[in-house]
Protein backbone atom coordinates (compact mmCIF):
# COMPACT_ATOMS: atom_id res chain seq x y z
CA UNK A 1 0.00 0.00 0.00
CA UNK A 2 1.47 3.70 -1.45
CA UNK A 3 0.39 7.18 0.33
CA UNK A 4 -1.48 9.03 -2.15
CA UNK A 5 -1.08 12.42 -0.74
CA UNK A 6 2.86 12.13 -1.98
CA UNK A 7 4.27 11.89 -5.61
CA UNK A 8 7.10 9.67 -7.06
CA UNK A 9 9.70 12.14 -5.76
CA UNK A 10 7.87 12.42 -2.24
CA UNK A 11 6.30 15.59 -2.32
CA UNK A 12 3.18 16.45 -0.78
CA UNK A 13 0.30 16.95 -3.61
CA UNK A 14 -3.17 16.89 -4.03
CA UNK A 15 -4.23 12.87 -5.07
CA UNK A 16 -6.41 13.26 -8.89
CA UNK A 17 -9.94 11.94 -8.45
CA UNK A 18 -10.90 12.35 -11.86
CA UNK A 19 -10.59 9.08 -13.13
CA UNK A 20 -12.66 7.66 -10.06
CA UNK A 21 -16.20 6.65 -10.08
CA UNK A 22 -18.65 8.93 -8.76
CA UNK A 23 -20.51 7.09 -5.85
CA UNK A 24 -22.44 7.76 -2.34
CA UNK A 25 -20.26 7.66 0.53
CA UNK A 26 -20.96 7.71 4.12
CA UNK A 27 -18.20 8.33 7.49
CA UNK A 28 -19.23 8.18 10.60
CA UNK A 29 -16.99 9.19 13.01
CA UNK A 30 -16.83 9.62 16.90
CA UNK A 31 -15.16 11.62 19.96
CA UNK A 32 -16.37 12.30 24.00
CA UNK A 33 -15.56 14.89 26.40
CA UNK A 34 -14.99 13.36 30.29
CA UNK A 35 -16.03 15.64 32.22
CA UNK A 36 -16.77 16.39 36.14
CA UNK A 37 -20.19 14.47 36.93
CA UNK A 38 -21.44 18.23 38.21
CA UNK A 39 -20.11 19.48 34.86
CA UNK A 40 -22.13 16.89 33.64
CA UNK A 41 -25.49 17.70 35.00
CA UNK A 42 -25.20 21.19 34.49
CA UNK A 43 -25.17 20.40 30.83
CA UNK A 44 -28.34 18.26 31.13
CA UNK A 45 -30.00 20.91 33.02
CA UNK A 46 -28.83 23.57 30.90
CA UNK A 47 -27.78 25.73 33.41
CA UNK A 48 -24.22 26.64 31.29
CA UNK A 49 -23.47 30.08 31.62
CA UNK A 50 -22.70 30.13 27.49
CA UNK A 51 -25.69 28.68 27.38
CA UNK A 52 -27.29 25.49 25.29
CA UNK A 53 -24.27 23.35 25.16
CA UNK A 54 -25.04 20.67 22.78
CA UNK A 55 -27.05 22.83 20.45
CA UNK A 56 -23.82 25.01 20.10
CA UNK A 57 -21.54 22.34 19.83
CA UNK A 58 -23.62 20.42 17.06
CA UNK A 59 -23.72 23.62 15.01
CA UNK A 60 -20.34 23.91 15.24
CA UNK A 61 -19.53 20.66 14.10
CA UNK A 62 -21.45 20.99 11.47
CA UNK A 63 -19.95 24.11 10.59
CA UNK A 64 -16.70 22.35 10.74
CA UNK A 65 -17.39 19.52 8.23
CA UNK A 66 -18.79 22.04 5.80
CA UNK A 67 -14.94 23.57 6.46
CA UNK A 68 -12.81 20.84 6.28
CA UNK A 69 -11.04 21.70 3.00
CA UNK A 70 -10.24 25.20 4.73
CA UNK A 71 -8.63 23.22 7.95
CA UNK A 72 -6.96 19.95 6.50
CA UNK A 73 -4.35 20.50 3.45
CA UNK A 74 -4.80 18.54 0.55
CA UNK A 75 -8.63 17.55 1.57
CA UNK A 76 -11.14 18.21 -1.70
CA UNK A 77 -13.56 20.66 -1.48
CA UNK A 78 -16.76 17.90 -1.59
CA UNK A 79 -20.58 18.54 -2.21
CA UNK A 80 -21.45 16.97 1.24
CA UNK A 81 -25.53 15.92 1.49
CA UNK A 82 -25.87 15.55 4.81
CA UNK A 83 -24.30 16.26 7.86
CA UNK A 84 -25.85 14.81 11.29
CA UNK A 85 -24.16 15.75 14.80
CA UNK A 86 -25.29 13.29 17.88
CA UNK A 87 -24.38 14.62 21.32
CA UNK A 88 -25.48 12.36 23.88
CA UNK A 89 -25.24 12.99 28.05
CA UNK A 90 -23.46 9.62 29.23
CA UNK A 91 -23.23 9.13 33.09
CA UNK A 92 -20.94 5.93 33.17
CA UNK A 93 -18.04 8.44 30.97
CA UNK A 94 -18.79 10.61 32.97
CA UNK A 95 -19.25 13.11 30.12
CA UNK A 96 -20.77 13.69 26.59
CA UNK A 97 -20.42 11.17 23.40
CA UNK A 98 -20.02 12.70 20.17
CA UNK A 99 -20.74 11.02 16.62
CA UNK A 100 -20.75 13.15 13.48
CA UNK A 101 -21.94 11.39 10.07
CA UNK A 102 -21.49 12.99 6.75
CA UNK A 103 -22.79 12.09 3.13
CA UNK A 104 -21.53 13.07 -0.12
CA UNK A 105 -22.04 11.93 -3.69
CA UNK A 106 -18.62 11.93 -4.79
CA UNK A 107 -15.56 10.68 -6.10
CA UNK A 108 -13.89 10.67 -2.46
CA UNK A 109 -14.63 10.00 0.69
CA UNK A 110 -15.77 11.94 3.74
CA UNK A 111 -13.88 10.48 6.61
CA UNK A 112 -12.09 14.09 7.06
CA UNK A 113 -15.29 15.74 7.53
CA UNK A 114 -16.97 13.30 10.11
CA UNK A 115 -13.32 13.65 11.89
CA UNK A 116 -13.45 17.33 11.73
CA UNK A 117 -17.04 18.00 12.37
CA UNK A 118 -16.98 15.17 15.76
CA UNK A 119 -13.39 17.16 16.95
CA UNK A 120 -14.72 20.40 16.33
CA UNK A 121 -17.87 19.55 18.57
CA UNK A 122 -16.18 18.24 21.35
CA UNK A 123 -13.31 21.27 21.28
CA UNK A 124 -17.17 23.36 21.86
CA UNK A 125 -18.41 21.38 24.42
CA UNK A 126 -14.82 21.94 26.42
CA UNK A 127 -14.82 25.68 25.35
CA UNK A 128 -18.35 26.32 26.70
CA UNK A 129 -17.15 24.32 30.05
CA UNK A 130 -14.12 25.50 30.93
CA UNK A 131 -15.06 28.01 33.03
CA UNK A 132 -16.46 25.31 35.43
CA UNK A 133 -14.21 22.06 34.87
CA UNK A 134 -10.29 22.84 32.89
CA UNK A 135 -9.75 19.40 33.83
CA UNK A 136 -12.22 17.86 31.09
CA UNK A 137 -10.46 15.25 28.68
CA UNK A 138 -11.44 15.20 24.68
CA UNK A 139 -10.70 11.64 23.07
CA UNK A 140 -11.62 8.31 21.87
CA UNK A 141 -11.69 10.37 18.18
CA UNK A 142 -12.22 7.75 15.52
CA UNK A 143 -13.70 6.16 12.33
CA UNK A 144 -16.56 4.36 13.43
CA UNK A 145 -17.79 3.53 9.40
CA UNK A 146 -16.46 4.42 5.92
CA UNK A 147 -18.83 2.95 3.01
CA UNK A 148 -18.74 3.67 -0.49
CA UNK A 149 -16.41 4.21 -3.12
CA UNK A 150 -13.53 1.38 -4.42
CA UNK A 151 -12.49 0.43 -0.91
CA UNK A 152 -15.92 -0.71 0.25
CA UNK A 153 -16.62 -0.58 3.83
CA UNK A 154 -15.12 -0.44 6.93
CA UNK A 155 -16.78 -0.78 10.06
CA UNK A 156 -14.85 -0.30 13.60
CA UNK A 157 -14.46 -3.26 16.03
Amino acid sequence: MTLTHFDAEGRAHMVDVSDKAVTSRIAVAEAHVKMSPETLEMVQQGSAKKGDVLGVARLAGIMAAKRTPDLIPLCHPLPITKVAVELEADADLPGIRIAATVKTTGQTGVEMEALTAASVAGLTVYDMLKAVDKAMEIGGLRVLLKDGGKSGRYEAL
